[in-house]
């Protein structure tokens, strides 16, 4: 079979469920993961009208879990692109660093840094000739914003760890994402009572990742959205 493959995980909200549905009305089969089954299925109902899906609810930061997503692609027939983008924000609200919880620091980085390399260690064996890996990071890897030591921390730490990977595999396309500020529960739950509605629907940031995922970019780090405005701009020339 020549049909695209992905692997999506944090697949059931939120950006990725926004890219799981672009990528399934572009004929991709899709592997799906999310930690709450019941939302994980009914997303897989609905993308099972036109593609292939298999959806497989857990936690990525489960040794089992990512073993079952490893055979899960090697049912697929391998993967062309793995998409890392469940993550973990931390406390909601999230406290000052010299007040944050130690033991939940090292669960958000065991969520945000490990699993991620985990998860493409678990699919390597099943991963395609010029593969596209993309670890969704934020604009808090690179900012410092008060409040955000733990969750921006581990972003950075992501952001290096990706940078790492793709200077180490010149044969597979290695990005780091910035996503831009979204309406989502993740970031709601960052402003907890506050009004989140003036900002972008993950819908905005998806054609930038489709750039990523179809395109011929070289590893690297980019802004979703900022490669959206340019392929808006090139389909207008």
């Amino acid at each position: 079979m020549n049909e695209h493959t992905a692997l999506i995980t944090g697949a059931s909200r939120g950006l990725g469920l926004a890219l799981a549905r672009q990528l399934a009305a572009s004929g991709w089969a899709l592997l799906l993961d999310a930690r709450g089954a019941d939302a994980l299925e009914t997303v897989r109902a609905e993308l099972h009208e036109l593609t292939r899906v298999i959806a497989l609810a857990g936690d990525v930061t489960d040794a089992a879990h990512r073993l079952q997503l490893a055979a899960a692609a090697a049912e697929l027939g391998g993967l062309d692109a793995v998409i890392n983008n469940a993550g973990m924000l931390g406390p909601s609200p999230q406290p000052a660093l010299l007040d944050y919880p130690l033991d939940v620091l090292e669960q958000v980085y065991r969520a945000n840094v490990v699993a991620p390399l985990a998860v493409l260690q678990a699919v390597r064996p099943h991963l395609k000739p010029n593969a596209r890996l993309i670890n969704v990071s934020s604009d808090a890897a690179v900012e410092a914003y008060p409040g955000w030591g733990g969750y921006a921390s581990s972003k950075a730490a992501l952001e290096q760890l990706t940078a790492v990977l793709a200077a180490e595999n010149p044969a597979l396309r290695v990005y780091r994402v910035d996503p831009g500020d979204m309406r989502t529960q993740m970031h709601q739950d960052a402003f907890p009572g506050e009004d989140i509605s003036d900002r972008p629907l993950p819908e905005a940031s998806v054609p930038g990742l489709m750039a990523l995922l179809t395109g011929e970019y070289p590893s690297g780090r980019y802004k979703a959205r900022d490669l959206a405005v340019e392929v808006q701009h090139a389909q207008n020339a």
